[in-house]
């Protein structure tokens, strides 16, 4: 029968492989907006989002999927940033500990309280050493840091907390009381701090509730009959911008090729690391950029899982990096590195990094063995970091600031505001920032603030594990049973309970390669959130991939239902799993073993 099954047969071998995008087509429509973002990280949404609750005219473009780049390969925190103290980021820390008490309260589907524990092995290490770093922001030698400074540390930490504060305070414990919790640290550990901070398990799901409440913004108000192209809020995936010609910012389609240009008012380059090459294709080439790439690792390690005790274990190696271990669901991610990124080179996780993360498990649990056989998937990504020249990147600040530059784009002057760093914790606040500065040039109020605002599936998010049994219970039906329905209230959030309505509308099949995958589902995905490609589904709209769970079969049962829907023939098939199966092996480290010849 083939690899399309019954689906797809109608496709004839020479169509298009791919169906008309709406979205893309909504732009082409009306080639213009007040705003056009570029760059469909979290930040270039988080704008978005701003925008579209202010009533901005605005469009945004991403050349690759959401989240694709920096935003989906983090390290799954939002934390307010200890390390920075040292040195002297008050502000960014400020911020920082209250965005992150803020998106625990506006996206608890996706942001949780995670408790963090450093193992601490000296009492006075690293007091030469900080001062220096303090007044400098990048000399002094890496050095592990001592209970002392780990101390006065936590305790402004705390201080920063103290308005809103959603968790505890710190509290440090001898080495007695600490192997009682953590029996696995080593026999010469002297102390351990506890604190919290928080992680965001889905970050790519995360960034689309953004996304989709800003597109929903964008239709408030307006008339039911309004067409795609009429919405104030019009994104797309897979439309990169190339170059900037008479008539305004050229947009290539990456799936077709089609191109069209477009203009806008003022143009937001969210892009990240490639900040300065995106302001290179419109034509001002800037030095902005100066980005460090950061490792990871994940784990099926049931022992270094019982190991964490359901907390992290956040600490400097004995060079002084800062590294963590921490348990998400029943896998462990390690990370991170810190090295200056080639920006030539594709970002992925090498031997030596793994190597490092393997000597680090040992430094923190000397009787927990871990081999590459237990690596279930691996990621690297380049943080969008400001300019360092011999600042080591690890002193780098992570705070951000926004450079602007006016160009003459199809006859007119046009604002170009660029984006310098940012990070996940920091988003909703550095999105307002952009949005104000934007607004300012628009001559336009702010009309609403986001800090409150429930992001998509966090409004009305169960509050406690009792609530969520509950919310499970009242939601399994013949259509979804209890299991399915945890899996949907993980992925959506209250947002499954939409996604449920959609699956009771018709036949729905679960998946034989995976019980949280089904048909209908997937032309959920594809109707609503922007399918460019298989590998889409995987990584970014579940985490099958992050969880070392992509089969063949899957693979091939995913592809061949994304056939009917897109209307992909069996070359085009074939070609998505191939595609798959490579950027799984080249940026991942997963071998699939494809059913293709």
């Amino acid at each position: 029968m083939g690899l399309l099954g019954n689906a797809g047969k109608n496709n004839s071998a020479d169509q298009n492989p791919t169906v008309v995008r709406a979205k893309v087509e909504a732009l082409k429509e009306r080639p213009r907006a007040s705003v056009l973002i570029i760059g469909g990280g979290i930040n270039g949404v988080g704008t978005f989002r701003d925008l579209a609750l202010q009533g901005v005219d605005v469009a945004l473009v991403e050349r690759g999927d959401y989240c694709q780049g920096a935003s989906g390969a983090s390290s799954h925190m939002i934390h307010g940033g200890i390390r920075y103290l040292e040195n002297g980021e008050f502000r960014l820390v400020k911020e920082s500990v209250v965005e992150r008490n803020g998106l625990l309260k506006i996206a608890p589907h996706y942001v949780k309280p995670l408790q963090t524990t450093i193992p601490i092995f000296s009492t006075f290490s690293g007091i030469l050493s900080a001062p220096m770093r303090f007044l400098t922001h990048k000399q002094g030698k890496p050095q592990e840091r001592g209970a002392f400074l780990i101390k006065i540390g936590l305790t402004l930490y705390d201080a920063f907390s103290r308005d809103g504060g959603t968790v505890p305070r710190h509290d440090f414990k001898g080495r007695k009381k600490a192997l009682a919790e953590l029996p696995q640290l080593p026999s010469n550990l002297k102390y351990a701090a506890t604190y919290y901070d928080a992680s965001v398990h889905n970050p790519e799901r995360l960034t689309l509730d953004v996304l989709q409440d800003g597109e929903k913004a964008g239709l408030a108000g307006a008339a039911q009959s309004v067409t795609a192209a009429d919405a104030k809020a019009r994104a797309t995936n897979y439309l990169s911008a190339t170059a900037v010609t008479d008539d305004g910012v050229e947009l290539t389609d990456q799936l077709t090729g089609e191109t069209f240009t477009f203009k806008a008012d003022v143009i937001v380059n969210t892009t990240g690391a490639w900040v300065d090459m995106t302001n290179s294709v419109m034509g001002a080439a800037t030095q902005f950029m100066g980005g460090t790439k950061g490792s990871h690792i994940v784990l099926d390690h049931p022992g270094l899982l019982a190991a964490c005790n359901g907390r992290e274990i956040f600490f400097e190696h004995t060079d002084g990096r800062i590294v963590l271990i921490y348990p998400m669901g029943d896998r462990v991610l390690v990370g991170t590195t810190d090295v200056n990124a080639d920006m030539t080179q594709d970002a992925v996780c090498t031997e030596d990094e793994i190597d490092y993360f393997f000597d680090l498990v040992g430094h923190v649990f000397p009787n927990v063995l871990v081999t590459r056989d237990e690596i279930v998937y691996s990621f690297a990504g380049v943080r969008p970091l400001p300019r360092h020249d011999a600042t080591a990147p690890g002193f780098v600040s992570r705070d951000y600031r926004i450079e602007r530059a006016d160009r003459t784009i199809a006859g007119a002057s046009v604002p170009v505001l660029s984006l310098v760093g940012g990070k996940w914790t920091t988003f909703r606040a550095l999105s307002e920032h952009m949005t104000n500065d934007v607004l300012a040039i628009l001559g336009t109020p702010r009309k609403t603030s986001t800090a409150k605002l429930p992001i998509g599936g966090g409004v009305n998010f169960p509050a406690t594990n009792a609530g969520i049994e509950a919310w499970i219970s009242s939601h399994t039906s013949g259509t979804v049973d209890a299991a399915r329905a945890g899996v949907l209230l993980t992925r959506y959030g209250t947002r499954a309970e939409t996604v449920m309505a959609y699956l009771s509308e018709g036949k729905d099949t679960v998946f034989d390669s995976t019980n949280e995958l089904s048909d209908r589902e997937v032309a959920f995905m594809v109707e609503n959130e922007q399918i460019g490609h298989l590998i889409d589904v995987m990584i970014r709209r579940t985490s099958l991939a992050f969880r070392g769970l992509v089969t063949s079969e899957l693979l091939a049962e995913t592809a061949a239902v994304l056939a009917g829907l897109l209307g992909w023939n069996e070359a085009k098939v074939e070609q998505e799993i191939r595609h798959s199966v490579d950027i799984l092996a080249r940026f991942h480290g997963v071998q699939v073993q494809s059913l293709i010849a």
